[in-house]
């Protein structure tokens, strides 16, 4: 049965079939044809024979015509059965769609990665090889500008670099990626915050969260808009009502429909509360540590 993370990883991909080749080239700087559209294509890779082969997710990258495929398989540990499988996944994709295709394996874990990284005997002085991306294989996207223009590949980074020992760099992904996933539809933005959080380790985790956002210098006007407005429209209109209002907007977007008891907490609450949820909103896990900050 596919576990939350291997799903999780998956979805990446099948919101963005850009990601694929993106990692291809910058992860593994592999040449691959130009193209002009990535389009996720069915997984059953069935040949005429009974036995059932369906891979995780298969991409094909075209110009008029297909010019290249790629199988995505999510790895969490190691799979003997896989290395006899994999191979009839590219022929069979090979032999759908008359190009060059490969396989590229994503696993968050180092060693799973050198183990399928193995070239398998086929037999004959014929040998196949996946593409496989590691977590040190995934690019450290810190800048935001570049996290916005490509949210998948934000929290991919986030969710392979969480750990790293460079706790303040690892905070400073996350907080790229979970820049760049507000403003997403609600599905995404809520998943992509929760796949971020849940990869951090303890310590960046307290590093993201100790991070003011009154002292940090966004890049984007959006971000800066974003984190001014609450004190912009308070102070515009005067009244903590107006501050109240725009904090209850940001939990909204951040957690989905807002209880009548937050509500009612938050148009109670003196401005220098409110203040502290605006600043916890981007990083509480649950809408009770935004509003209460525990």
């Amino acid at each position: 049965m596919p576990s939350h993370l291997h799903e999780a990883l998956l979805l990446l991909f099948r919101n963005r079939p850009a990601l694929a080749p993106e990692l291809i080239r910058h992860a593994l700087h592999a040449a691959l044809p130009e193209y002009r559209e990535a389009r996720i294509e069915s997984a059953d890779l069935t040949d005429i024979q009974p036995a059932e082969y369906r891979a995780d997710l298969v991409v094909r990258l075209l110009q008029e015509k297909s010019v290249f495929g790629i199988v995505v398989e999510v790895q969490l540990g190691h799979d003997e059965d896989k290395l006899y499988v994999w191979p009839a996944y590219t022929a069979n994709l090979r032999a759908r769609i008359r190009c060059p295709v490969c396989l590229l394996v994503i696993t968050p874990d180092e060693g799973v990665a050198r183990w399928a990284r193995k070239a398998v005997e086929l037999g004959g002085d014929n040998r196949w090889t996946p593409w496989v991306v590691g977590p040190s294989g995934v690019p450290e996207v810190t800048d935001e500008a570049r996290a916005r223009e490509d949210p998948e590949l934000a929290v991919l980074s986030a969710m392979a670099h969480g750990q790293d020992a460079d706790i303040s760099k690892a905070a400073q992904i996350a907080c790229s990626a979970q820049l760049a996933s507000l403003g997403l539809d609600a599905d995404r933005e809520t998943l992509y915050f929760d796949l971020v959080m849940h990869s951090l380790s303890e310590a960046a985790r307290r590093a993201l969260q100790a991070m003011d956002p009154a002292k940090y210098e966004y890049q984007s006007e959006f971000a800066r808009r974003y984190f001014s407005q609450g004190k912009a429209e308070g102070k515009a209109e005067g009244q903590v009502e107006g501050r109240a209002d725009v904090v209850l907007k940001q939990l909204a977007l951040r957690f989905g429909s807002l209880p009548p008891a937050v509500e009612a907490r938050i148009r109670g609450a003196a401005i220098e509360e409110l203040d502290g949820v605006a600043a916890r909103v981007l990083t509480a896990q649950t809408l009770d540590e935004a509003v209460v900050g525990q």
